[in-house]
């Protein structure tokens, strides 16, 4: 979850685990890659994500949804350190400002990840996390909603490389299930800087994936940094379909509160 850097540049590898991004993939307020590292035992962390859209679908991805385009979404989200191998987290408010809507609450999620312990010390990590969402109506298609997401991703110093083939639900059935996998190659220049590229896709349901022309590929350039007080991950993506946004941005802060 990104608590320190770590990134990338190297475009060839990225496109090996590229997928793609379903017409039905609205908003959203986290746009991460999740690393497998996680509060120490005890300790309390506050991350806040935001992202804003300056050129986006002028179209909602359902009916009554937000319109992405001008956009601006965020989350903070509390975690804290169970042991040095599960952490539980509460994303709220779940916000937004939609030319629209003006300004929303869009509802909130509880998180569940757990990891293999000590993962920025290791060459092959992994993880699993666990979430589940209570959605506004204009936020999501259903009131409740969950996400399953593994992590996978090897150090290999200084290029890290990072899986996260995510599985979403509405609660309507395996059939229904939608993948939605996330990557990322990073490139650490030292330790408090990396520089890397991401990739968020939504491919349909697993049973059925959407043509290619219908999915939504967005890519990332991210700047990580680490400061004494906070951890800043900033990153500008470009949308590689038509049914894409065409750009977002996105602005994480993250800091331990004890």
């Amino acid at each position: 979850m990104n608590r320190k850097p770590g990134a990338v540049w190297v475009a060839p590898l990225l496109m090996v685990f590229s997928s793609a991004m379903a017409t039905a993939w609205g908003q959203t307020d986290e746009i991460q890659v999740y690393d497998a590292e996680i509060a120490a035992p005890g300790k309390f962390n506050l991350t806040w994500h935001d992202n804003y859209t300056p050129l986006g679908r002028d179209r909602p991805a359902f009916p009554g949804g937000i319109i992405p385009d001008k956009s601006f979404n965020g989350v903070p989200e509390w975690a804290y350190g169970v042991t040095d191998w599960y952490e539980a987290g509460l994303y709220m408010p779940i916000y937004s400002y939609s030319r629209d809507r003006g300004s929303s609450f869009d509802g909130f999620k509880l998180r569940s990840l757990f990891v293999s312990p000590h993962a920025s010390e290791r060459t092959f990590f992994y993880g699993l996390n666990f979430e589940y969402s209570y959605n506004s109506e204009f936020w999501d298609t259903t009131r409740f909603s969950g996400e399953m997401r593994p992590i996978l991703g090897l150090h290999l110093h200084p290029v890290d490389i990072i899986i996260n083939p995510i599985v979403d639900t509405h609660f309507d059935g395996l059939r229904r299930l939608e993948f939605a996998p996330a990557c990322r190659i990073a490139y650490n220049c030292n330790d408090k800087l990396a520089l890397a590229l991401e990739e968020y896709a939504d491919c349909g349901t697993v049973t059925r994936f959407l043509p290619s022309n219908q999915q939504f590929h967005e890519v990332f350039g991210v700047i990580d940094y680490a400061t004494k007080l906070v951890n800043i991950e900033f990153g500008a993506g470009l949308g590689l379909t038509r049914a894409s946004d065409q750009v977002t941005l996105k602005l994480i802060l993250s800091r331990d509160l004890n």
